[in-house]
């Protein structure tokens, strides 16, 4: 969904000895073939996501019997669980049945993965994490640089660096986590090597919404981009935030099901257990870069919780849970505006605009705008003009501050 987290899964691929690579950028060709073979009422990330698969499957040299796709499933209302199955209609519509597709579920929190190698689900979580960091350093730096494009190159030269650790499969448990924490320090030092001015008043955009389209930019017409053009500096909600969701829907499920006692509550315990020590190794190295920009450490109670009373986690499922918490944790960041990002459509942000109203009055009148896309067009750079001006509105009237790291002017 993002370059870094697309990358750094097939890099793991390659580690336990299978030939992965990430598709290729999506073009107009990816909605041509991916409005072709759907009906149109389907939701957008369902046509980029099967466009670009039939990209591959219509390029020179393609081998069905070499061939795998990976596209999981997630459990809840979102049509996203419906994208595997159909991928399986098209690819035996065009003859292709024997290809096979990779559909691990959010049900047990994707632990379907370890079918094919013990650790697998460790060495994507480690992985995915250190490309969570590259992006929240960039878009912590990018906004500041005083020459256009140095916090881009060092992005770039970040995920290199990390695919090289990741992608190996000769390092041990240990010395893989030991190595991983040894890059991104390396990391650290890149983009803190970017020249930049720091000054404090920025206004800090928080951007929530439905996983795909707030990540992917192809599909949001680089949103982030335009926000910073706009003078904004964004907090882009990321892909571990959804993992540590799954997490604790799979407690639920497991408590729901009479488990609560039993070897999958404890398997799943203890995977959560390491899961939160890889992920604390791995952000030591960024203790004073992140200070004011710190992820949530407990879900429950910092995400789900306050967004409880407007849609309880317990019966509402999916992005509309962590889109209205994350909104509230932003908010108490110090953030002063909130944009969610979700397909045409999508009932996530759909459910999630219902109820933002309340939630802005709630939270000190935080202004908090949806946006939504589709193959069409949009005035997305007026839209983002009357934005902008709420939020530096609300800024200088908003009773929670926001902290800065210590070098900032």
């Amino acid at each position: 969904m993002t370059p870094a987290g697309a990358r750094m899964a097939a890099a793991v691929f390659r580690s336990v000895g299978i030939d992965a690579e990430v598709t290729p950028p999506s073009d107009e060709q990816t909605l041509e073939l991916g409005g072709l073979f759907s009906s149109g009422e389907e939701c957008y990330p369902q046509k980029v996501t099967l466009g670009d698969f039939l990209r591959i499957v219509h390029s020179p040299g393609f081998d069905p019997a070499a061939t795998a796709f990976f596209m999981p499933l997630a459990e809840g209302p979102c049509r996203f669980g419906q994208y595997a199955p159909y991928l399986r209609e098209v690819l035996a519509e065009l003859g292709y049945d024997q290809v096979p597709v990779i559909s691990p579920t959010s049900r047990n929190a994707y632990d379907d993965v370890t079918d094919h190698a013990g650790d697998m689900v460790k060495r994507l979580w480690q992985a995915l994490v250190c490309g969570d960091i590259s992006v929240k350093m960039l878009l912590k730096v990018r906004p500041y640089e005083t020459s256009a494009g140095d916090a881009d190159a060092v992005f770039e030269k970040s995920l290199s660096l990390l695919e090289q650790v990741v992608q190996r499969r000769d390092l041990p448990g240990r010395q893989r986590l030991n190595s991983l924490v040894a890059v991104v320090t390396q990391v650290r030092d890149l983009y803190r090597s970017v020249p930049a001015r720091y000054v404090k008043g920025r206004p800090l955009i928080g951007v929530v919404g439905e996983i795909f389209c707030r990540l992917n930019e192809f599909s949001n017409r680089d949103a982030v981009r335009r926000i910073e053009a706009h003078g904004g500096e964004v907090w882009l909600s990321d892909i571990s935030e959804w993992v540590w969701y799954t997490n604790w829907s799979q407690l639920a499920h497991l408590k729901e099901d009479g488990k609560t006692l039993s070897l999958e509550m404890l398997g799943a315990l203890v995977k959560n257990r390491f899961q939160r020590y890889y992920e604390n190794r791995l952000l030591a190295p960024f203790a004073e870069d992140f200070a004011g920009y710190e992820e949530p450490h407990d879900l429950h109670h910092q995400v789900l919780l306050p967004a409880w009373p407007y849609l309880p986690a317990d019966g509402a499922l999916g992005e509309m849970v962590l889109s209205v918490g994350k909104a509230a944790y932003l908010q108490g960041k110090g953030a002063d505006g909130i944009i969610d990002i979700s397909p045409f459509s999508c009932m996530n942000g759909i459910v999630s605009e219902a109820v933002y109203h309340a939630l802005g009055r709630d939270y000190d009148g935080i202004p908090i705008r949806n946006f939504y896309f589709d193959a069409t067009s949009s005035n997305m750079e007026r839209d983002l003009d009357i934005f902008m001006e709420l939020a530096q509105a609300y800024q200088r009237r908003k009773k929670r501050q926001r902290r800065y790291p210590a070098w900032f002017a």
